[in-house]
């Protein structure tokens, strides 16, 4: 009876075993890769800080940009060449302004939080950037929740806005010390603006252009409006070999490696679990920060940080699942119908 028992017993662990091991199946993956995007962006991101001290911003955010544009256009160069055809045969030249506008804000998203991370540490940076996308996920919960009238939604919706309030309030205890200056600060919240922005571009750009046609100009766009800040800051300099190739690892790292994991990603787990997932980011950020170049921050910044991205990861998990965006370095879900573009005929 003893011998039976234990085999019984043995037999019901190793079924309550294989069960657990199957329900962290299906996110196991998923939660890798969204990891792994995260310090990828990060990593291009101290990469970057680091490359400050040879060239300024503004040359290192047109290398990174230009890096992204061309591996672009190689994924999905030509329906962006038959959407920019279609535009002109259309003269819907409402829907090219819009594009192009769409573009000058990536750009402008990009230039502003590389000025950032030249004056404050990385994790401040983005925790502040944060803020963009945190508010319009709020703003649209808030939204839902006045037009169903959902008491307990609209609550919510206020309480992650103070939550986000609050880390707001523990960073700016360090404006003006060693680590933090206001410069940095406006940079950042500008940043932050332009990704809000980006959001709604990228929606207005989707409903006018087919694929990840719209993606592909709006990062040519860009490439193209900091081009000339880029030059006249870095010189005859930047175009060196070394910086090239540097360049072309930031673009790497922050763009192309990040936009195929979270295409992969999204393929595995619905949007709005990966928005909560992805509101790791800061605290990514932070920890790249201090492993790469060397940033302690001290514990009231990294509680605001906290607060922050907990103020994110519950907007996402509560806002609908239609409306929620995507709080991700742009451009992974643009890229979903552009994986096999190349190969079409055109």
């Amino acid at each position: 009876m003893g011998v039976r028992a234990t085999g019984v017993t043995g037999t019901r662990a190793g079924t309550r075993a294989r069960t657990a091991q199957a329900g962290w199946a299906p996110v196991a993956l998923p939660a890798t890769l969204v990891l792994v995007g995260a310090v990828s962006v990060q990593s291009g991101a101290g990469l970057a800080a680091r490359l400050f001290s040879e060239l300024p911003p503004a040359a290192v955010t047109t290398l990174r940009l230009w890096a992204a544009a061309l591996v672009m256009l190689v994924i999905a160069g030509r329906s962006a060449a038959r959407a920019v055809a279609g535009l002109a045969a259309r003269r819907a030249w409402a829907d090219a302004v819009i594009t192009l506008t769409f573009g000058m804000t990536l750009g402008f998203m990009n230039y502003a939080i590389y000025q950032a991370f030249a004056r404050i540490p990385l994790g401040i940076a983005v925790t502040i950037e944060f803020l963009g996308p945190l508010s319009v996920t709020v703003a649209g919960t808030l939204a839902d929740a006045r037009r169903g009238a959902a008491s307990a939604r609209l609550l919510a919706g206020l309480g992650y806005a103070a939550l986000a309030a609050t880390g707001v309030v523990l960073l700016a205890g360090g404006v003006g010390t060693a680590g933090l200056n206001w410069a940095g600060v406006a940079w950042a919240a500008a940043a932050g603006a332009a990704w809000a922005g980006y959001i709604i571009g990228s929606k207005a750009a989707g409903q006018r252009l087919p694929g990840a046609s719209g993606l592909v100009i709006a990062m040519c766009v860009a490439a193209i409006a900091v081009t000339a800040p880029g030059v006249a800051a870095g010189g005859t300099a930047m175009f060196r070999p070394r910086f090239l190739a540097i360049g072309a690892g930031i673009g790497l790292l922050s763009s192309v490696i990040p936009y195929w994991l979270e295409l992969e990603t999204l393929r595995r787990i619905p949007a709005r679990l990966f928005g909560v997932w992805m509101s790791v980011q800061p605290a990514v950020a932070a920890i790249i920060g201090l492993v790469i170049l060397g940033q302690r921050l001290p514990p009231a910044e990294w509680a605001g940080i906290a607060c922050v991205v907990a103020a994110s990861a519950g907007a996402a998990a509560a806002a609908r699942p239609a409306a929620a965006p995507n709080v991700a370095e742009p451009g992974a879900a643009d890229l979903e119908s552009a994986a096999n573009e190349p190969t079409r005929a055109g």
